[in-house]
């Protein structure tokens, strides 16, 4: 038998896993993807809407002097306790501090946290999930077991056991809350992984000699790893409220860093006469949460039917 004879099925199985490599072909596609996506977003205004507040909000955390000069952490005594106005658009607080500057402010602190918790979770739960999933036998029974003890435990409890012991401030709290999200992706990976071992073109590709990382690297992970950023989508929004509710109780940076659950505890005193220190932050925090899970819904269901 000739080699071409032997190459043709296995190359016909792996070709749905390589890249697409770049030619002439590709950018007509890539155009008419663009448009179906403007498309897309066009026909939905809740999706529009959400994803203009996730672009103010990070841009508030990467650039805040876009939307104020003052300074969050300047007050004027005389000025305390001023409701919402042309000047001060979220009131001031009880040492005269702008509201508004120190929500956009709150903005890096926080999603600085909530990026650090996803990227733990989806490093460490993703690692967990494909050794299990591709080694199998007694490797995946010991983990999913620890992640089974892991899913038992309330995720918010489990997060404050985890910053009670490593101690307070921005960067542990987001460690203590991307740990106990680490089950939910290591769930999510190892599936996917046991779906994707099991394909004809991962055989052909082992038939043919290549080596296990090889089959790990450009077969297994790419095929594997949609489902996993859908998650890490999915998280980013209830990491924020983990962070924020962590910050509200006081593990978070210590004051007056404008952490946004940090926010609405200073505010708890007051609601009686400045209803604005707590009600405005929260609703930064609500906004950026819902925009966040109606665009990871969009990608998570609505996008993948139309492709």
């Amino acid at each position: 038998m000739s080699q071409s004879l032997v190459d043709d099925p296995i190359e016909s199985a792996l070709g749905p896993a390589r890249p697409v490599t770049a030619g002439t072909g590709r950018e007509p596609g890539r155009r008419v993807d663009v448009r179906r996506l403007l498309r897309f977003a066009m026909r939905r205004p809740g999706l529009l809407l959400s994803l203009v507040v996730l672009v103010l909000v990070v841009l508030a955390s990467f650039r805040p002097d876009l939307f104020t000069s003052q300074d969050p952490l300047k007050g004027v005594p005389s000025q305390n306790f001023r409701g919402p106005s042309g000047s001060h658009w979220f009131g001031t607080d009880e040492l005269g501090r702008d509201v508004f500057s120190r929500v956009v402010h709150g903005a890096q602190l926080s999603l600085k946290a909530t990026l650090i918790a996803v990227l733990v979770a989806f490093v460490v739960g993703g690692l967990l999930g494909v050794v299990a999933g591709f080694v199998g036998r007694w490797v995946d029974d010991v983990l999913m077991r620890c992640v089974d003890v892991l899913l038992s435990i309330p995720a918010l409890f489990l997060s404050l056991a985890l910053v009670t012991a490593l101690g307070y401030g921005t960067v542990k709290v987001a460690v203590a809350v991307g740990i106990a999200s680490v089950a939910a992706f290591a769930r999510v990976a190892r599936s996917e992984v046991l779906r994707v071992r099991q394909a004809v073109f991962v055989e052909a590709a082992r038939a043919s000699g290549a080596r296990w990382y090889s089959v790990l690297g450009r077969h297994v992970l790419p095929n594997a790893a949609g489902p996993v950023i859908v998650l890490a989508t999915l998280d980013f929004g209830s990491s924020i409220l983990a962070v924020s509710a962590l910050s509200f109780l006081g593990y978070g940076a210590p004051p007056p860093a404008p952490e946004w659950g940090t926010l609405i505890s200073d505010g708890r005193n007051y609601l009686a006469n400045a209803w604005w220190l707590t009600a405005l932050p929260g609703l930064a925090i609500a906004a950026t949460v819902l925009a966040t899970n109606r665009v990871a819904r969009a990608l998570d269901g609505e996008w993948s039917r139309q492709r």
